[in-house]
Order: C-alpha cells, then structure tokens, then sequence
C-alpha cells in the first residue's frame, strides 16, 4: 500500500537514490540488472528510490518501458523504501505515466520538467498542478534548465494536497533561498543539483537530497548526509574533496557525462551500469581512463 503525502513527506529527510536503468549493448532494457541494482541501493541504507529520472533516462524510454521500471522497482523495493516515479515529456503523457506509477504501487512522482522552453508562472502551474491533481499519491516539482520557479509560483504548488516537497536543480541559491524564505516550512526542501554541492544547499536549509554518486558509492552518499544534517560542513567538504570531486571533474567534462560517468563507474567497479542512449554519449576513450585513474585515486580500484 503506498504512503499516503502526508506519511511520505518526512521519508524525504535523507538521501534519494536515483538509480540508472542499465541498458544492454543493443539498448534494450535489462530488468535483471535493474531489480538487482535497486535491490543493493536499499540494502545499503539509503531513504528512498527514485526511478526514471534524469539520472534514470527518462527522456530516453518509451512510456511503455518507463511504466516496466515503475513496476519492476515496485516488485524489487518491496516495501522497503519510499519508490518514487519520474514523469514529463508533456502534461497528457505526465498524467497517464503519474497514473501508471500510482498504480504499480509507488509511493511519489518526482514531477520532471516539461519538453518546451521557457514558460510563464501560469503554464507552468497548469503542468506541474495537472499532473499532482491527476494522482493521490505524493507529488513534488523539479526545478531545472528552462523549469524556472518563481516564489508565488511554488506558494501556488504548495497549498495542493499532495504537493509535499520542491526538488531544486538550479544551482542558484539567491533563487533558492528567496522561495524557501516565501513559501516556508510546509514542505520539504531538497537539494537536486549534485552530491558535490550538499554543503552549499544544506547551509542554506536543505533537509535531503538526491544522489547520482549513491549508485557506486551508497556509503559516501550517506556519510554526506549524516555530516550536512549535523552541519558539520569541514567533514562534508573533506568527503567532497575525497570521493565525489575527483569523479565529477571527469564528468564535467562534457555535456551529458553525469549519467555516463556514473553508469561507466559502475561498470569499472564490477557492477552492471551497461550503456546510456542516445542523445547521451558514452565516455571517449581520454576520459575512460580518466575516471579509472580516479577511481583508483580513491582506492575504488586497483
């Protein structure tokens, strides 16, 4: 049985995984891979799964396979953790893929940009409230490229029933920081935009945050979070510098490398990551050896 938003809310004070979908060398989906990579995330302590995400590839899958992860993650947490679903594309498929996703049994929908450019407070509100009225469960926006909230408008957001947190990827933390000062406590406020910038979000009020680097190295994520919850920011930064600075240098290095640096150190670490799609690039061969050579930096490796 789901949570219900109110149940699910406090469940977001922690790390959010976002899990890859692991693709096969012909791209196909590999479910196997899948339920086992959910099923070592939840094993190794973190607070919920987010599936069909950035990190996730949404934009990558059909609805049908999207809605075969929500079901596959469902059957793999098996109560275990909050699973919470990605939709977008446009409204009319958001809400068909929020419905599916509250039907296979998740707990939340991670509302993900919609397809289109810039748009007003209005349209934007049209999006992201069509969707949260479409389903029961929890919902929460995601804030990044051209989703740009406004304070009024997350006020808007927030006085829905279901409307439980805002997820902000922005990395503008004037921004940030003027939303969280309008709206207030009734919701929770998450940081979106990378493990190495826990220590910039948290001082200023986050209270969870979703992780890429959860997927090779669930430990660090939670050691991160342990230390920001407790604002001890010298052992955030110094677990920053250690273990999440030396990947993300290597995936900054080009467009698209967050989800190709993870799903590759995975894959260098013995666990199944397989490929990205299209328009996601795999690493070049420079910048393959690059992250093996932080990986073995790290001690990761040998």
């Amino acid at each position: 049985m789901p949570l219900s938003p109110r149940d699910l809310a406090p469940r977001l004070r922690g790390v959010l995984a976002f899990p890859i979908t692991p693709f096969n060398d012909d791209l196909s989906l590999n479910a196997d891979a899948f339920q086992t990579h959910v099923d070592y995330l939840i094993r190794s302590g973190l607070h919920a799964i987010v599936v069909a995400g950035g990190t996730g590839e949404l934009y990558s899958m059909t609805p049908n396979e999207i809605v075969r992860v929500y079901n596959l993650a469902v059957e793999a947490t098996a109560g275990r953790v909050p699973v919470i679903a990605g939709v977008g594309y446009n409204l009319a498929i958001a809400r068909d893929l929020a419905r599916e996703a509250e039907k296979a049994g998740a707990d939340a929908i991670l509302m993900l940009p919609h397809y289109y450019g810039r748009a007003e407070d209005d349209g934007l509100y049209q999006y992201y409230a069509g969707i949260a009225r479409s389903v029961g469960i929890a919902v929460f926006p995601y804030a990044r490229d051209a989703a740009v909230f406004s304070p009024k408008l997350v006020d808007r957001l927030a006085d829905l029933p279901n409307v439980v947190a805002f997820k902000d990827g922005q990395a503008d933390l004037r921004a940030w920081a003027r939303i969280r000062d309008h709206v207030g406590g009734r919701i929770v406020w998450l940081a979106g935009v990378g493990d190495d910038m826990v220590n910039s979000y948290f001082a200023a009020g986050a209270e969870g945050f979703t992780s890429s680097a959860a997927n090779f190295m669930p430990d660090v994520a939670l050691g991160l979070f342990r230390a920001a919850r407790a604002a001890n920011f010298s052992e955030v930064n110094a677990l920053i510098a250690k273990w999440i600075q030396p990947v993300f240098n290597v995936r900054s290095r080009h467009r698209g490398y967050e989800v190709t640096t993870t799903k590759e150190a995975m894959n260098l670490l013995g666990r199944f990551g397989g490929r990205v799609r299209p328009p996601l690039a795999e690493l070049t061969d420079e910048d393959r050896s690059a992250l093996r050579a932080a990986l073995v930096g790290m001690g990761l490796l040998t």
